[in-house]
């Protein structure tokens, strides 16, 4: 299966377009296996789900043939993104609890962390536990990729709190995820890190 830092390359979620693109080209590529190529496609619906092509991206999705474990996984989480997006959140949380539980079972640990971040956007009411039990989840992983989600999840933990009106616990995971920002994130991580304390 792909690396995650493969499709890295090939995501720019400022541009869903040009992703599209990317992903397009990489599919027409000849370079991937046919379990490669599914992964590719989950992602390419995700580019096209993201520039509101909803029902496009659905149909993309039904059209992927993979019993990789690992393929539906990824087709768990974007048919749960396609639905949140779309304002379905509710039908979203049971294809979101699906993903951790079989991504967990399978050590994709990229893709647990992932679902249960997306656990804490669909199901609101308990964003707050689904965001700690990500970073729980996050906190134990081994690679540095899927480590860099905890700059991430205390971001969005702070935002949580903040909008809460709990701002003293907020400025305390804006501060966590600037340190973790420092040591594994990226230069964006930082700058948002830096502009969340500077908000709160």
């Amino acid at each position: 299966m792909l690396e995650q830092e493969t499709l890295d390359q090939l995501w720019d979620f400022d541009d869903p377009v040009q992703s599209e693109g990317r992903f397009r080209a990489a599919l027409a590529g000849g370079k991937y296996d046919d379990d490669e190529q599914a992964e590719l496609t989950t992602q390419l619906g995700r580019a096209i789900g993201l520039q509101g092509r909803f029902e496009e991206a659905d149909a993309l999705l039904d059209a992927i043939d993979s019993d990789e474990p690992t393929v539906s996984v990824r087709v768990l989480l974007e048919r749960g993104r396609l639905l949140n997006s779309s304002g379905h959140a509710a039908m979203a949380v049971p294809l979101f609890e699906q993903a951790a539980e079989l991504a967990d079972h399978l050590s994709e640990e990229f893709l647990a962390v992932d679902a249960l971040h997306m656990l804490a956007i669909a199901d609101s009411a308990h964003a707050e536990a689904w965001t700690r039990s990500a970073l729980e989840y996050a906190s134990t992983v081994h690679s540095d990729r899927t480590k860099r989600w905890v700059v991430s999840l205390h971001n969005n933990l702070g935002w949580i709190l903040h909008d809460a009106g709990r701002c003293a616990e907020a400025m305390v995971e804006f501060q966590l995820a600037g340190q973790w920002a420092e040591r594994i994130g990226t230069l964006q991580q930082q700058e948002q890190a830096r502009e969340a304390i500077k908000a709160c």
